[in-house]
């Protein structure tokens, strides 16, 4: 059938987790507990590097971008599960799952950069302590945040002006909770060889080199690490960055484990099931992670609660008075 005869599709809809109907309702209050403690736990280390003199140090400032990034990406996706569970309505209009599509690529590609930057300026800190704060400067700490969202943004927006452009005449349901792009570039009824050669290309440029660059530059730390007589010196060294190889390992790892994973028909559940390991661990783990095993950012998160309470009690016997 010619593409002009077909029907043109308007709408999608994500099946989310419809095969397990009857706890749909233990489902929505699963998410809401782990979005309310994911929103709470990365807007208190946000503020706690804004508002805390000690944390403002290129680490820390790094550190605030990824949270701010995971609070995004967590806010952009489990409304809308949230929604889909507890109404049972999973549509949503082409354009509403482009863009859904678009920012939570982009995001997941920042995080790639943000992660890459970070480990580059542990690999700094470590190895070259001398010309640390001359290298990671002010300026250098903010274009290379400016670069990481930037280069994401833009590189998904020229991938996003093609994807608009596609006409879906097909099926329209999506067995999955957001709109990812594998699905909707097999539900289109166009030629997609162009958008799919952009994406590899773009994959090339923003998820491959930040990780080589996290690779390499934990291999350098590792062999500076082990080159330190002492072993004070070394355990202190390694303390520096583990709060970080431990975020990584989880980020990359579930990723890993999502696209390792075989694309047969029969894998489908499994492949939805897996895609949650990247939208919940690394944004639930991260703050617990740097708020656990860093005594400054536990201080600073003590100072801003203990402040944020004595304004309460002053409030109140202003009020009293």
């Amino acid at each position: 059938m010619k593409l002009e005869n077909q029907s043109k599709i308007e709408e999608f809809i994500l099946l989310g987790f419809v095969e397990f109907y009857e706890v749909q309702t233990f489902l929505f209050f699963t998410f809401l507990v782990i979005y309310v403690v994911i929103m709470t736990g990365n807007i208190l280390i946000v503020a706690a590097v804004i508002f805390n003199q000690h944390l403002h140090t290129p680490m820390y400032f790094f550190l605030g971008n990824l949270s701010f990034l995971e609070a995004c990406y967590s806010s952009y996706i489990f409304p809308w599960m949230l929604s889909s569970l507890s109404t049972g309505d999973g549509s949503l209009s082409v354009t509403s799952c482009l863009m859904q599509w678009y920012f939570c690529g982009s995001l997941l590609a920042t995080e790639c950069c943000l992660l890459g930057v970070m480990s580059y300026d542990r690999y700094l800190a470590i190895s070259k302590p001398l010309h640390y704060f001359t290298t990671m400067n002010t300026q250098a700490c903010i274009h290379l945040a400016a670069a990481s969202w930037l280069s994401s943004f833009i590189g998904f927006s020229i991938l996003l002006s093609l994807m608009l452009q596609l006409t879906f005449c097909g099926p329209n349901e999506i067995n999955h909770f957001i709109c990812d792009y594998f699905p909707l570039l097999k539900l289109s009824c166009s030629d997609t060889s162009l958008i799919e050669i952009l994406g590899l290309v773009l994959d090339a440029i923003l998820i491959l080199p930040p990780f080589v660059l996290t690779l390499t530059s934990y291999v350098y730390i590792i062999v500076a690490i082990l080159k330190i007589p002492s072993t004070t010196g070394r355990q202190r060294a390694f303390s520096t960055c583990s709060s970080h190889l431990i975020v990584v390992s989880i980020f990359y790892g579930s990723l890993m484990i999502v696209y390792m994973l075989p694309k047969g028909e029969g894998n489908r559940e499994m492949q939805k099931f897996s895609s949650l390991l990247y939208l919940v661990l690394p944004p639930l783990a991260n703050p617990f992670i740097y708020s656990l095993r860093n005594k400054e950012v536990q201080n600073a998160l003590r100072n801003n609660i203990g402040s944020l309470v004595s304004c309460k009690t002053t409030a109140k016997k202003l009020v009293n008075v």
